[in-house]
């Protein structure tokens, strides 16, 4: 399955994923815009909820507590203090890490120049 824009820019929007949604599934784009749109608002949903939300062979979503802590006004340098928040994170499961990595090392043995053993005598070519 090949997902993306193509054009090596290495991000996909979510208007090309409604796009993929629709070419898999033989769904209109409208009905594959509202299959997507549930999916991130459920998951948004459930992160606002406080849930830990697990896909398996994809990954997890979460929230991290950042502590409140002193920083620094870029502008003025002036110290300023930066209240505490939740930060959403992702981890990506196993099976996901696998899968990427082994498309990594395939694309990259397609890739390289392929060494022929030389052969005494023949000529280079």
């Amino acid at each position: 399955m090949t997902i993306g824009n193509g054009n090596g820019a290495g991000s996909m929007t979510k208007a090309e994923l409604v796009e993929e949604v629709s070419r898999v599934s033989d769904l209109t784009k409208k009905h594959s815009e509202v299959i997507v749109d549930t999916v991130f608002k459920s998951i948004i949903d459930a992160l606002h909820r406080g849930e830990k939300i697990e896909l398996r062979g994809f990954g997890s979503f979460r929230l991290r507590k950042r502590e409140p802590r002193k920083g620094r006004n870029p502008k003025t340098g002036d110290k300023v203090d930066v209240p505490p928040k939740k930060v959403p994170y992702f981890k990506p499961g196993k099976e996901l890490k696998d899968l990427i990595n082994r498309e990594a090392e395939a694309a990259e043995a397609a890739a390289a120049p392929s060494e022929m053993p030389s052969i005494p005598g023949a000529a280079a070519v």
